[in-house]
């Protein structure tokens, strides 16, 4: 017997509840939850030999449709509890802030910032089609961890700001997408709410995924969105957060996770694993099974061989594939796997994304394109983020706005009151 299958047992732990409700799952052999607080899971919390056996086992648990879509109305209870939004908050007023238009080569740019909770303020850019036409769709992109702001110049490369985030955001705009991009709790112009530190806490993950949500709200509520049409895309930490948007916002017609979708990887920062969302007593969910979720939507699944997305080919993606195939939906699931290229979302990986969103939402890739066919980024305009800041001498922060995260904490515990 080999090493996987004495971890692995023919054996599952099953609670089976009354009719009517759903099945909990948990594999067997997974490290010991602790005995006080919740079941975290940090980082590398399997081995990628044990990833690969979960998702084995939960081919074997899941046979059908029925037995899966059970198991998948209970993981996402289980996330929703796990990050502390269980009740989901209530929607209060957006009270969106936009200003400062630019105009570039078929699209423009604005600053942006709404209240996902109020006095919290989301801030980001709004990347905008020219000219105007009917209702478009609409990407919110998500961005991933990038090194501390030192000092101001350092912002030029940094998250939202970074000359591959514009890029993404610029192209799919000259697509014909409208585009709006987010900074994370503590990044970007959420430095000067919250400062750089809130970003380490597991207070990230709960405000990342409701920032996600109400983001989607702010798209809808513009006259030139097509709220049927709206995708998510992010790399890493954003991937982290695009497929979690995808699994809990039905809303969300297509995803584009990037370098993030791991069997054995769960994220290494709080905004990914600081709260219980992965496991409990009766749920267990990898990364790649919460992708799974997005099931039949379309998805782009991207991944490299240097980081944790090295197995996708064979592990993650055909498990993900089988869970669409349930749904009658494999076609609607696809992978790219850049084996020799690193941890980011570059030229190939946006490259992917843009053909992939242009088949699924019918735009224009001919405007990012060059006459071999190849993607052409030179009439993209990458600005300084001086020019993209929401904050500045002229537009202040707004005196109610709340400036530590455990106010910001308090004010979305009430709303669930």
């Amino acid at each position: 017997m080999t090493p996987l299958l004495r971890w692995l047992p023919l054996v599952f732990v099953v609670s089976v509840t009354a009719p009517g409700q759903t099945t909990g799952w948990v594999p067997p052999g997974l490290p010991p939850a602790p005995e006080a607080g919740p079941a975290l899971t940090p980082g590398t919390f399997l081995t990628q030999e044990q990833g690969r056996a979960v998702l084995d086992a939960a081919r074997n648990r899941f046979p059908d449709l029925p037995s899966w879509d059970a198991y998948a109305r209970h993981l996402r209870i289980r996330i929703q509890e796990g990050a502390g939004l269980s009740p989901w908050p209530r929607r209060t007023r957006l009270a969106p802030i936009i200003h400062s238009r630019r105009v570039y080569d078929g699209y423009s740019v604005e600053n942006v910032a709404f209240e996902s909770v109020p006095g919290y303020l989301v801030t980001g850019n709004l990347y905008r089609p020219l000219p105007d036409g009917p209702p478009r769709p609409a990407v919110l992109a998500t961005h991933g961890h990038t090194r501390r702001i030192e000092n101001p110049g350092d912002y030029d490369n940094h998250a939202r700001f970074s000359p591959s985030m514009q890029a993404r955001c610029a192209g799919l705009a000259r697509m014909g997408a409208v585009v709006l991009s987010i900074d994370m709790l503590g990044y970007g112009d959420s430095i000067a709410l919250v400062g750089q530190d809130a970003h380490r806490q597991p207070l990230s993950l709960t405000l990342h995924i409701w920032n996600a949500m109400r983001a989607v709200d702010f798209l809808i509520s513009l006259d030139d969105v097509d709220p049927r049409r709206i995708a998510v895309t992010g790399e890493s930490g954003g991937g982290t957060q695009a497929f979690l948007l995808a699994a809990l916002d039905e809303r969300i017609a297509a995803s584009v996770p990037v370098v993030m979708v791991s069997a054995h990887f769960f994220g290494g920062c709080p905004c990914e694993s600081g709260r219980p969302i992965h496991r409990s007593a009766d749920h267990f969910a990898s990364n790649a099974m919460i992708a799974a979720l997005a099931a039949p939507r379309p998805q782009l699944v991207v991944s490299v061989g240097t980081d944790w997305t090295l197995n996708t080919p064979e592990v993650e993606y055909p498990f993900i594939r089988d869970i669409y195939a349930l749904h009658g939906a494999a076609d609607h699931v696809e992978n790219v796997h850049l084996a020799d290229e690193g941890h980011d979302y570059g030229p190939s990986k946006r490259a992917a994304a843009f053909r992939f969103l242009a088949k699924v939402f019918n735009l224009d890739l001919g405007a990012v394109q060059a006459a071999d066919g190849s993607i052409d980024e030179s009439r993209l305009t990458i600005e300084r983020a001086t020019a993209m800041h929401v904050f500045d001498d002229h537009h202040p922060i707004p005196a109610h706005a709340l400036r530590d995260t455990a106010a910001v904490g308090q004010v979305l515990s009430d709303l669930q009151r």
